[in-house]
């Protein structure tokens, strides 16, 4: 128990509250103890009776099975490390990134009578995450290696053949082109206004903690970007990758 609490307090605040929430509301529905009648989403209940509780569970709640482990450890491994690598320094941009991502999903949900929202959210901050480190190899299953910027689709395709959840795989995976596009491309590369600026309560509950620029922003070009992580490797199931060719 004290080597799980030790692991537990290591993990990132947001991060370790999204993934406790997660593991509560799909054991406790599991065992009996929440209703999952009243978890998951349904339009009809939230816009007509108003069980707006509805767009909070669904975020957390999922059918324990295998790949609900699967979306668990995507989710401890990809938002813990873009909480520590990249807003370590702004907390505030990281839960606002968070929201905006979560909304997102609540909308898509909604149109398309998607029941739960684990996937779409997972795959929309591992797109972050990979956006943010485009060039970095990652190590997949049977030794597969590859660069970041291609793993969201290679998750989509996994999901299409093995879980049929490939459209839910794909709405993470524009929800979080969106963020990127909307946080770093569009103000960083193109010029244009932030129109994901963190609002202000936000930060003044969760102000920056180091002085900005160390933290929290995309390279501000893609030769920047590789030449600051040449020397860096990911295996998507722990441990360190290797770039190609090494």
């Amino acid at each position: 128990m004290s080597e799980f609490s030790s692991w537990y307090n290591t993990i990132p605040k947001f991060t370790r509250y999204w993934l406790t929430a997660t593991v509560g509301f799909s054991l406790g529905a599991k065992l009996g103890i929440v209703p999952t009648y009243y978890l998951f989403l349904e339009s009809s209940l939230i816009l007509q009776k108003f069980q707006l509780w509805r767009i909070v569970t669904a975020l957390f709640f999922y059918p324990t099975s295998f790949h609900f482990l699967m979306n668990c450890f995507f989710l401890y491994n990809y938002s813990s490390r873009l909480e520590k690598d990249h807003y370590l320094a702004s907390p505030g941009d990281f839960l606002y990134l968070l929201i905006f991502n979560w909304l997102c999903c609540v909308i898509v949900g909604l149109f398309t009578a998607l029941p739960v929202l684990m996937d779409p959210m997972v795959l929309s901050v591992l797109y972050v995450w990979c956006q943010l480190n485009r060039e970095v190899i990652v190590t997949f299953w049977f030794g597969s290696r590859f660069k970041a910027m291609y793993l969201p689709w290679v998750l989509f395709a996994f999901n299409v053949m093995l879980s049929n959840g490939g459209m839910m795989s794909l709405f993470g995976i524009l929800i979080g082109h969106l963020y990127f596009f909307l946080k770093f491309t569009y103000p960083q590369e193109l010029g244009g206004s932030n129109f994901l600026e963190t609002p202000s309560f936000i930060k003044r509950r969760y102000p920056d903690v180091r002085p900005a620029g160390v933290f929290g922003f995309a390279p501000e070009t893609r030769a920047q970007q590789q030449q600051q992580q040449r020397q860096q490797g990911f295996n998507i199931f722990g441990g360190s990758g290797n770039r190609l060719g090494n």
